[in-house]
């Protein structure tokens, strides 16, 4: 075939993983030989550095040794994500004798020939790439994060397999086909087995990555040389603790990967049916296309579609959903829709689809047939795969702490570096040997940079960890727990965390039909109940009256008994919890044919009855209500009379509800009656568009204003008569002729109760200043409603809600109008959406005015505002939207992301239900879920209301201060050492073996720990603390207190020289010159500075519990200054040979003792006096200059932003 529209020679290609949110660019390459050969001559004479380095920076060893080459060319891959993560891979290369058909579908590229850079607008030129026959000689595959790609001959670009789609995936008829074994082989070696089985690394590959870690090969060079200095003890225990370090990591991460293998792999037998006939084979061999029978399965282990019977699945596994969900055989039209490039499967497909590791409730087969699915994704190309990748490959970190502790170790380095030429130029001065030298110098890179830092960090992480899982909240994702104390904007779902789970049905508005006076619709009183009494005459006045005439009351009983998509399970129902609260509401009963009734009758289809025998012949009803008692009523009605109408009603056919619609359906018939009927309930807002204007009442906004304004959530129900529709078209119906000229019959009303918790919670967050904001999918009066009881806004704070003065959200050139919801007349300017009102004053144009409003958004506003506004203004509606009202899912996460673009640190909190985006979309996402879907958060509570938000925010604080304390802790802990170690090596000397160990060992590593192990502060105060190690706070208490300890140490170094019993050391070139009264004078003081230092850091209220509530802290503190002050007032011998100590006369040692004092009491005062008021000063004049710039953009969200952290002006400190 022609080559003339193939793209040919393509060096690089962008990939996008859309359910990852990944971006990848593929870069072709192959090795250079020559500087190939050159690297590995490097290796060898370096004895590997150069492959250390090369393994730490992968970009120089790819520059280096590679040579770019086309795609098509390439022996090995590069993978770059947004992230500047890099992975290298070797495409798989092999004979394959198929086509191009049957690795990619027809569809996928279609939609690379409209997205490609070089376009093909000649249909003839198209041609080659659209044909499937087309022989694939060669078939190339790469695995890049457990997604598969095959390359593509023709577009020169490696394709993902998860997206492939059969041809002939036209029809239900050719689903049923199955597989012969020459297409399984085919389709074996390009999607791979059926398994999502995670590499599980061995414990060689294991202990290899961990040991050459920068960090253990930094700990490996200092034991090395330790021992080469002769400080063998230190370098053991170093050893020591590095290898117990190792080899606990190992374990967990040995522990956590098989955690991750069990919850992912799974296998089991299946029947399917391939080269024409059933058989039984392993889960694992199924391939896209196989026909398997679903009927003794318990959990579906990839995903299929749904071609015959009808089954019942608990998906909470993918959505927290803890509703099972009812599935329908497929039909051609949703078949044709089924796009499996996109992220989500539509919701007119999904109800035929059945996804991976979701458990099968109930199946059912359709006339004895067994109920069959084909076999679509399999394996990491699953929903259930998509999880588990995202579990593997979470978003990196981006938070400004971890950031700047990574700088700051470099500043460190860059000290230890000055130190190593200092000392050089010095020791040459002395005459000291070479060897001796470099051993020193690079000693005191050591010494800076200390090897226990990165430990120390995660100390307050873990105890915080420990302390939320007391209060049963589980985190995966320690990282998170210091980003929530960052948190300054909280998001939440509404039903299921704020609000009760359950609905409550308050009452029933029917719609009164005209007297003769008047001739006007309005709604009847309130119902409280529903009498099932009245039903027989009901009935008989149906009979005789049209149908417009028959009680309004009596539609709605049958419109709540039918309209809905219950189930029965185990002999109880099932199903959406609304319908559910419905259904009882009524207290009929419900049968499925053939099976149990929610009273838990028998099914009794044989009944002698000539209507229902009259109605088999119709067909088989698949679910029947009746009222109570009504199996007993049909039964004395074949007695009393043969031409009785038995009191049950079928329901033959449904719609399910789709969101986008906001409105299920069904059609129901009354056995034995010759017409069939419709039946309506969904969003109120809809029903105007699909009812005749002349049933619906006068006072339908009326009514609607009032109870969505007391925070009731309102069902609306309507209805018609279907005439003249045979059985055999019944199925062929659309959803549009079947959902019109509709009359309505009124509403049901809902109530959603508050938790207990969710008020006080809320305020807790309002008065920590931590913005709120409700994310619903409910409706937006509903919602706003239910923000006013909760006190997320306040009760009379004006509200603006959006409307479409023409367009709709997908039409760029629509208008909204955000208008206020108590005040008619009361709008906001479309520009700055600012106050405009008739006659305003300069007070309302201000654009940063004290005057309190809030936006109500709605789903269709926030998605064209998103897709369509300007960034400034998007950027005003997401500073002031408290309430986002009828979001869907995706519309969430985006809510969340945007949010974090104009610079929050957002987190979520969902009961796990459609909330899965949002909660790994925010900083930080707590599921209220106990649902595998949790494991898509990084918190899950087990107390299902939000006051778990403010444990995590709390400990959150609570950690990162714990951070900030241990990370300046160590920070000048080895600074002051280096102070120590800068002086004596001016004459040669050092610091004695045991003294490093004392020092290391017996002092910092108990402290450390102990420090992280303070409370958290009861109460959440109104600023968050830092997250920056170079904030004007930071650095000036750290830079302060090295001035002040280096100072100290001099003092003591200038004075003992001054006193007459002083003797000037003997210098030994060869020696290690470590007994001297310089070194014993600073050992000592140093000793009280690394204790009194970390009394100092330890960080109290607002964010901790005061220092003495720590009692194991305290009780090392006292401990170590009680052995220090008598190791320094009354040492031992033995002590003091150990320690190389010299004999100080006891005045002095009285003298040291007072300068440690002199020495807390300074840094105490300073930093509890001077160095905050001194940051708060410096912030402040940093402020004014900003605060010049912001004068100049005034108008601008750049200073919408600036005013709105201007309020918090010493969160910065």
């Amino acid at each position: 075939m022609g080559r003339s529209g193939s793209f040919e020679n393509r060096w690089e290609q962008q990939l996008l993983l859309e359910e990852e949110d990944v971006e990848v660019m593929i870069y072709g390459y192959r090795y250079h030989a020559i500087r190939y050969l050159i690297y590995r001559l490097a290796c060898i004479f370096t004895c590997g550095i150069v492959w250390l380095i090369a393994r730490w920076v992968p970009t120089w060893w790819i520059k280096w040794v590679g040579q770019q080459v086309p795609l098509k060319e390439a022996h090995w891959l590069v993978f770059k994500n947004q992230y500047n993560q890099f992975e290298i891979l070797r495409p798989l290369r092999e004979f394959f004798s198929g086509t191009i058909g049957s690795v990619f579908s027809a569809q996928q590229m279609k939609n690379e020939l409209a997205q490609s850079a070089r376009e093909v607008m000649d249909t003839q030129a198209q041609l080659p790439f659209l044909n499937l026959d087309e022989p694939l000689q060669h078939l190339t595959l790469v695995d890049y994060r457990y997604v598969r790609l095959a390359y593509h001959p023709l577009f020169d670009k490696f394709l993902i397999t998860g997206f492939y789609k059969d041809h002939q995936w036209t029809s239900i008829k050719n689903l049923k086909l199955g597989l012969s074994n020459g297409k399984y082989i085919e389709r074996l070696s390009v999607f791979g087995p059926n398994i999502i089985n995670i590499h599980e690394k061995p414990i060689t590959k294991l202990l290899t990555d961990e040991v050459l870690n920068p960090f253990y090969v930094f700990q490996i060079g200092s034991i090395i040389l330790w021992s080469m200095d002769d400080y063998y003890y230190y370098a053991f225990c170093i050893f020591v603790i590095s290898a117990f370090s190792i080899i606990t990591t190992l374990v967990e991460t040995k522990q956590t990967m098989k955690r991750m293998r069990d919850m992912s792999r799974f296998e089991c037998s299946v029947r399917t049916f391939r080269n024409g006939s059933w058989r039984i084979i392993s889960s694992v061999d199924l391939v896209p296309g196989d026909l398997i029978d679903i009927g003794d399965l318990h959990t579906v282990p990839c995903d299929a579609m749904l071609v015959t019977g009808d089954c019942i699945l608990n998906e909470s596994m993918l959505t927290g959903e803890s509703v099972p969900v009812s599935k329908l055989p497929m039909v051609d039209i949703a078949l044709r829709k089924l796009d499996l490039s996109k992220p989500t499967i539509p919701a007119e497909v999904a109800k035929h689809f059945l996804f991976n590791g979701t458990k099968v409730v109930r199946v059912r087969s359709e006339n004895n047939i067994s109920a069959t699915a084909v076999v679509v994704r399999t394996g990491f190309n699953t929903a259930k795969g998509a999880l588990v990748r995202s579990m593997l490959f979470p978003k990196p970190n981006n938070f400004k702490f971890y950031r700047d502790s990574f700088r700051f170790i470099g500043v460190l380095s860059v000290i230890a570096m000055i130190g190593f030429l200092m000392s050089s130029v010095n020791f040459i001065r002395l005459g000291i040997d070479s060897t001796t030298m470099v051993l020193r110098a690079l000693d005191l890179i050591t010494i800076v940079v200390p090897p226990a830092l990165p430990a120390t960090m995660s100390i307050g992480t873990s105890f915080a960890i420990s302390r939320l899982k007391r209060l049963g909240i589980f985190c995966i994702s320690p990282p998170r727990v210091n980003i929530g104390g960052k948190v300054d904007c909280m998001c939440f779902d509404k039903t299921g965390t704020l609000t009760e789970d359950g609905l409550d049905i308050h009452g029933i508005r029917a719609v009164a039909y005209p007297t003769e006076r008047n001739g006007t619709k309005l709604f009847e009183p309130e119902s409280t109940s529903i009498n099932n009494d009245s039903l027989r005459r009901n009935l008989e006045q149906e009979n005789e009256l049209e149908d417009e005439e028959s009680s309004t009351k009596y539609k709605m009983l049958r419109a709540m008994t039918t309209c809905h998509s219950l189930k029965i399970v185990g002999g109880e129902l099932v199903g959406d919890p609304l319908d559910l609260k419905m259904f009882e509401f009524t207290g009929w009963e419900l049968e499925e044919s053939g099976g149990m009734s929610s009273m838990g009758l028998k099914s009794t289809n044989e009944l002698a009855s000539s209507h229902v025998k009259k109605s088999a012949k119709v067909g088989i009803m698949p679910t029947v209500v009746r009222p109570p008692g009504g199996r007993q009523e049909l039964f004395s009605l074949q007695s009393d009379s043969s031409q009785a109408t038995p009191i049950e009603f079928g329901i033959i056919h449904s719609f399910e509800f789709v969101s986008a619609l906001r409105r299920m359906s069904v059609i129901v018939r009354q056995l034995a009656n010759t017409y069939m009927e419709v039946f309506v309930k969904g969003a109120p807002e809809v029903m105007m568009d699909i009812c005749t204007p002349e049933s619906m009442p006068k006072d339908y906004q009326e009514q609607l204003y009032w109870y969505t304004h007391r925070g009731y959530r309102v069902i609306a129900c309507a209805s018609r008569r279907l005439q003249g529709v045979k059985w055999h078209k019944l199925h062929k119906l659309k959803r549009q002729e079947v959902e019109c000229n509709l009359t309505f019959l009124g509403f049901i009303i809902f109530e959603n109760k508050l938790k207990p918790r969710s008020v006080p919670a809320l305020t807790t967050l309002r008065n920590a200043n931590i913005r709120q904001i409700m994310c619903t999918g409910d409706n937006i009066l509903t919602a706003i409603s239910v923000s006013r009881e909760c006190g997320l806004v306040e009760q009379h704070a004006e509200i603006y809600i959006p409307k479409f003065l023409h367009g709709s959200s997908t039409e760029p050139d629509s208008v909204l109008s955000w208008e206020s919801v108590l005040c008619e007349g009361n709008k906001l300017d479309n520009r700055t959406l600012l106050p405009a009102r008739a006659g305003s004053s300069h007070y309302y144009d201000h654009p940063f005015s004290s005057q309190q409003y809030y936006l109500a958004v709605t789903g269709e506003a926030f998605r064209w505002m998103i897709d369509h506004s300007q960034t400034e203004l998007l950027g005003r509606m997401l500073i002031k939207g408290a309430i986002y009202a009828r979001m869907s899912p995706d519309e969430k996460q985006e809510l969340v992301m945007a949010l974090q673009d104009i610079e929050y640190c957002v987190g979520f909190c969902g009961d796990g239900a459609n909330d899965c985006g949002a909660l790994k979309a925010g900083d930080i996402g707590i599921s209220l879920s106990e649902a595998e879907a949790s494991v898509a958060a990084p918190f899950t509570s087990n107390t299902m209301d939000i006051e778990c938000v403010i444990d995590v925010i709390k400990e959150g604080r609570a950690a990162l201060v714990t951070s900030f304390s241990c990370f300046k802790y160590m920070a000048l802990y080895s600074l002051i050492q280096f102070t120590s170690v800068t002086l004596l090596y001016a004459f040669g000397s050092n610091l004695g073996d045991f003294q490093f160990l004392y020092i290391d060992l017996f002092l910092i590593l108990p402290i450390a720990v102990y420090m992280g192990y303070t409370d958290a502060w009861p109460q959440l105060y109104r600023k968050r603390p830092t997250a920056s190690l170079v904030s004007k706070k930071v650095l000036t208490s750290l830079i302060g207190h090295i001035v002040i300890n280096s100072g100290f140490q001099f003092i003591a170094y200038w004075v003992v020289h001054q006193q007459p019993w002083y003797k000037q050391p003997d210098f030994d070139p060869d020696g290690e010159n470590i007994s001297c009264y310089e070194n014993t004078v600073l050992f000592l003081v140093s000793s009280y500075q690394y204790i009194l230092v970390a009394v100092v850091f330890s960080v109290g209220p607002p964010y901790r519990q005061p220092l003495w509530t720590n009692g194991r802290f305290m009780i090392t503190l006292v401990v170590l200054v009680m052995f220090t002050t008598w190791s320094v007032l009354w040492p031992t011998g033995f002590l003091t040979d150990l320690l190389e100590l010299e004999t100080l006369p006891f005045g002095f040692r009285v003298f040291i003792v007072g300068l440690a004092l002199a020495n807390f009491g300074v840094s105490w005062f300073c930093e509890k006096c001077l160095f905050v008021p001194l940051a708060g000063w410096m912030t402040v004049l940093w402020k004014k200059n900003k605060g010049r710039v912001r004068h100049e953009q005034q108008g601008g969200i750049t200073c919408i932003l600036v005013v709105e952290q201007v309020e918090n002006v010493t969160n910065d400190l």
